[in-house]
C-alpha cells in the first residue's frame, strides 16, 4: 500500500454529495500532505470541480483527474491500483456499486461509501468478504449519516459502559444499548433515488436476510436487533419510533464481528418525535411511500420529484442539525451518551466520509487487524471517533434528564 501513487480516489466527484466530499479534501490539504485524484465519467465535469476548488494552480494540493465508469471494468482496476483508499458517491450502489467493491477487494485497496441500502451490503459481505480478507483490504459501508453516528456512537457507549463493570462482567453479562435519533434537514436528489430504490426492494432484501440467517453456522455469540412498539420516552421527553434504516443492521454487524460487545448483545434503533400526532404521521407517511415504491409507474413518478444532482443549499444545511441519545445496561450499570453534530444529510456525511478515508489512508498503524467488509467500529474504532471529535462532531457521555 505504501509505493501506491494516491493517497484518495474520490469516485463519484462531479454529484452533490461528491463535491462537498472534494471541497473538504480540498481544505484537509491545506494542512496534510494529501496525494489525491477526481474520479468519474467526464473529463469535462472534473475539470470544472477542480478548477471550483480554487486551489493554487501548480501545487501539490491540486487533484489529478481520473475518468473511470461502473461499466468499464479495466478503468475501475486501473484506479483501484494507484491509491490507498477509494471514496465512491455513487449510487444507487445495488446498480453501480459491485464492480468496484470486486476491484477494490481483489487489488486490496481501501474502500469507503455512503450506502445505506441493507441488500447491497450483505451482498458485498456474501461475495467479497473473503476476498478482501485475503488481500488486507477493508471495505467499508455506510460511512455517512447511515452509519457512521449510530455505529460508532454505540461502540463509543459500549466502551463507557464497560469502564462501568468488572472483567467478569464484561466477558458475561448481557449488553442492551438504544439508539435515539433526532435531526432535521433535506434530502438531496442522489439520495432521494437511493431511498427508493431501497424500499422498492425491501422484499428481496428480507428473503435473502431470511436465507443467510437460517445458513448461518452456530455461535455461541448473540447480536440482533431488538424492535418496540412507538411509545413515549418519559426521561428523553420524545416518543420514540422504530427506525427502518440500515443502522441497526451496521451496529449488529459490529457487534458479529468484534468479541467486546459480548456474549448476547442487543440494539434498538428509534427516531425521536416530540408529538404524538407525529407519530401517527410519519408511520402513515412512511407506509404509503413504501407502498408506492413497489409500483413501477408510480415509482418513476417519484423519481422525478427529485433529479440526482439536486441537493439542499448551504443556507438550509447551516440550519440542519442531529443528535444521537444512546442508553446503555449490562450488569446492574446504566450509561447514556450522545453524538452530535451540524447538517446530518451533507456537511456531516461529507466530513464522515472524507475522515473515514484520511483515517485509513494515514492512521493504518493504529487501525484494528480487521480485514474484510466490515463496519466502520470493526475498521477504525477509537482512532476515526478521535478524528469525528477534532473535525466538530461530539461524542460524549450525558446525564439522564430524568
Amino acid at each position: 500500500m505504501h509505493d501506491r501513487k494516491l493517497d484518495i480516489v474520490l469516485y463519484g466527484a462531479t454529484g452533490f454529495t461528491g463535491g462537498l466530499v472534494a471541497d473538504y479534501l480540498a481544505q484537509t490539504s491545506e494542512h496534510t500532505p494529501l496525494r489525491w485524484a477526481l474520479a468519474g465519467r467526464s473529463i469535462e465535469k472534473l475539470n470544472a470541480v477542480r478548477d471550483r476548488l480554487g486551489l493554487p494552480a501548480g501545487s501539490s494540493r491540486v487533484p489529478e483527474i481520473i475518468v473511470a465508469e461502473a461499466a468499464d471494468t479495466e478503468s475501475l482496476e486501473r484506479m483501484v491500483k494507484e491509491t490507498r483508499v477509494v471514496i465512491t458517491t455513487v449510487g444507487p450502489y445495488i446498480k453501480y456499486g459491485e464492480p468496484l467493491v470486486r476491484a477494490c477487494a481483489e487489488h486490496g485497496t481501501d474502500y469507503v461509501d455512503l450506502t445505506g441500502e441493507p441488500e447491497f451490503m450483505a451482498q458485498m459481505i456474501e461475495k467479497y468478504d473473503t476476498v478482501a480478507s485475503s488481500s488486507r483490504a477493508r471495505i467499508v459501508h455506510a460511512c455517512g449519516f447511515d452509519s457512521i453516528p449510530h455505529d460508532l456512537g454505540a461502540y463509543f457507549t459500549l466502551k463507557t459502559l464497560h469502564q462501568k463493570l468488572t472483567p467478569e462482567e464484561k466477558k458475561q453479562a448481557a449488553v442492551r444499548i438504544d439508539g435515539f435519533v433526532r435531526a432535521n434537514g433535506s434530502i438531496s436528489g442522489g439520495t432521494w433515488h437511493s431511498a427508493l430504490e431501497i424500499m422498492s426492494r425491501a422484499r428481496e432484501h428480507a428473503n435473502e436476510s431470511k436465507r443467510r440467517r437460517s445458513s448461518k453456522p452456530p455461535s455461541d455469540r448473540k447480536a440482533k436487533q431488538v424492535f418496540s412498539r412507538p411509545a413515549f420516552r418519559k426521561e428523553l421527553g420524545f416518543w420514540a419510533v422504530p427506525m427502518p434504516t440500515i443502522d441497526p443492521e451496521i451496529v449488529v454487524r459490529s457487534a458479529e464481528l468484534l468479541p467486546e460487545y459480548g456474549p448476547d448483545f442487543r440494539y434498538g434503533h428509534y427516531f425521536g418525535v416530540k408529538r404524538g400526532y407525529q407519530v401517527a404521521g410519519l408511520i402513515a407517511g412512511f407506509s404509503m411511500l413504501f407502498g408506492l415504491a413497489q409500483v413501477k409507474p408510480a415509482k418513476a413518478l417519484l423519481q422525478k420529484v427529485r433529479d440526482p444532482g439536486e441537493g439542499p443549499d448551504e443556507s438550509t444545511r447551516k440550519k440542519s442539525y442531529f443528535r444521537v441519545i444512546f442508553q446503555g445496561k449490562a450488569a446492574d450499570q446504566h450509561v447514556e451518551c450522545e453524538v452530535r453534530g451540524g447538517d446530518p444529510g451533507y456537511g456531516e456525511t461529507a466530513k464522515m466520509l472524507a475522515e473515514a478515508a484520511l483515517c485509513l489512508a494515514f492512521d493504518r498503524e493504529r487501525l484494528p487487524n480487521h480485514f474484510g467488509v466490515i463496519t466502520t467500529a470493526a475498521a477504525m474504532g477509537e482512532p476515526l471517533i478521535e478524528r469525528l471529535q477534532s473535525a466538530g462532531i461530539s461524542f460524549r457521555e450525558i446525564q439522564a434528564t430524568a
